[in-house]
């Protein structure tokens, strides 16, 4: 029976589709009226188990208790950065239903499809969070350590078989605002080059993304897509191929086929399951990251304070002498987050920081763990700006409206950077009006 085949694949189609479900319990009322009892076993709906999970955009596992973690992405290794952007990504990706895709497919574009437009936001924010990682960065030797660390994170990712992630990684290493660090590059290892060659081979947009497509075809167990190249299969599919053929009266057998194989590896996703174990600490942290903005105008702006431009250096290494990652289908996003959503992650981030650093629970912590923390978020208040009591010590209360200035204003900062050509991370004035603004406008 095709709709049992069908119901047994996409079981989650029947049970969030309410015209699906609708359509099937008539066919189901028609089978009874013709006498065919012995077929509603074929199309029982009532045992597909609730996934209701997928409408909800955030969801939150309770954590057992586990030793302390550092909340420093600087101490983090590259595979557990690495396995902790897999969980997000895993998380994003999987609660995309067969009925976003079609509604992609058929459009175009995104129209009222919030759960894609999330995951395309994760996509860019790790590409614009990788690249402001490596800015943030005062020197050159230091901004190639970030560099290295984020070609070491995007082997590990490769390894974890999680090619979404690894495209925006290797998409936000080869910007132009990243690239165009001559200087920077020269402190690249030769080693450290080869694989960032190999990663970038891998994703090259060559032969319709060849390299990529044998590498995924070979890979065994879970696996996540790079879902750019995916939609592109989905959008040609439909367009070439007709729906029907034979004067309109039969299907397009070949176009099902290829629209089922590749729907086939994205809607598995939602049956897989992950093997990584996160600490939802650092998945507050990351969350708040990613989901901050900024224009590719402004990031360049903060790559020319970093770097004047200077002919007489040599190209960089990681300068892309070929097409790479899909980008262009993911650009017409805004990735601006609801102010909700930044306020909400926030306040889980802040408790995060101080359950692990506020040692003895009196509600404060130094200046030092708190240096360690902003280290994290480039262009964060500073800490004789929090430090309202000038005794070395900052709360809670205080340390939040300074997240909401870097997750809300940040990109004032920016819109400063061509008055002010110095480095102004030592200069606090700015972002303590920004700071005064920020509450002013109810950002606490």
């Amino acid at each position: 029976c095709v709709l049992r085949y069908w119901i047994v694949t996409f079981p989650a189609e029947f049970n969030l589709d309410l015209g699906l479900i609708r359509i099937t319990e008539e066919f189901r009322d028609v089978a009874a009226q013709l006498g065919c009892e012995e077929h509603f076993k074929f199309i029982d709906i009532s045992t597909i188990p609730s996934y209701d999970w997928m409408r909800r955009i955030t969801q939150r596992k309770k954590q057992t208790k586990k030793g302390k973690a550092s909340l420093l992405f600087d101490h983090l290794e590259p595979i557990e950065l690495a396995e902790h952007l897999t969980f997000l990504e895993f998380k994003s990706i999987r609660r995309i239903s067969f009925t976003d895709y079609q509604s992609y497919v058929i459009h175009g574009c995104l129209v009222d499809n919030l759960t894609l437009e999330r995951s395309i936001a994760l996509f860019n924010g790790v590409s614009q969070w990788v690249q402001l990682m490596v800015l943030s960065k005062l020197t050159p030797q230091t901004r190639a350590e970030v560099i290295t660390k984020y070609i070491h994170v995007a082997q590990k990712l490769l390894h974890l078989q999680n090619f979404n992630t690894l495209m925006a990684v290797v998409g936000g290493l080869s910007h132009s605002s990243i690239s165009r660090l001559k200087e920077t590059h020269l402190y690249l290892a030769p080693e450290v080059v080869k694989i960032w060659n190999e990663m970038t081979e891998l994703v090259s947009s060559n032969n319709n993304y060849s390299c990529y497509r044998k590498a995924f075809n070979e890979c065994q167990g879970f696996k996540i897509p790079v879902l750019g190249v995916h939609l592109k299969d989905l959008i040609a599919v439909h367009v070439v191929f007709p729906d029907w053929i034979g004067d309109g009266k039969k299907v397009n057998l070949v176009k099902m086929h290829q629209l089922y194989m590749t729907f086939n590896e994205l809607v598995s996703l939602q049956s897989a399951v992950a093997q990584v174990e996160p600490n939802m600490d650092l998945i507050y942290l990351l969350t708040l990251s990613l989901d901050l903005y900024y224009t590719e105008d402004e990031i360049y702006e903060l790559s020319l304070l970093r770097e004047p431009r200077n002919s007489k250096l040599p190209t960089s290494p990681t300068t892309p002498n070929k097409p790479l990652a899909p980008l262009d289908w993911a650009s017409g996003v805004a990735t601006k987050p609801d102010p909700c959503l930044v306020n909400k992650h926030i306040r889980k981030v802040v408790d995060s920081v101080f359950r692990n650093y506020d040692h003895d629970r009196d509600g404060y912590i130094s200046q030092e763990d708190f240096e360690s923390i902003a280290a994290n978020f480039p262009l964060l208040d500073s800490f004789c700006v929090l430090d309202k009591d000038h005794n070395n010590f900052v709360t809670s209360w205080g340390i939040r409206p300074s997240f909401a200035v870097y997750g809300c204003f940040s990109s004032c900062f920016f819109r400063h950077c061509h008055l002010h050509r110095e480095d102004l991370s030592n200069k606090p004035s700015i972002w303590l009006k920004l700071s005064r603004l920020c509450l002013y406008r109810g950002w606490n």
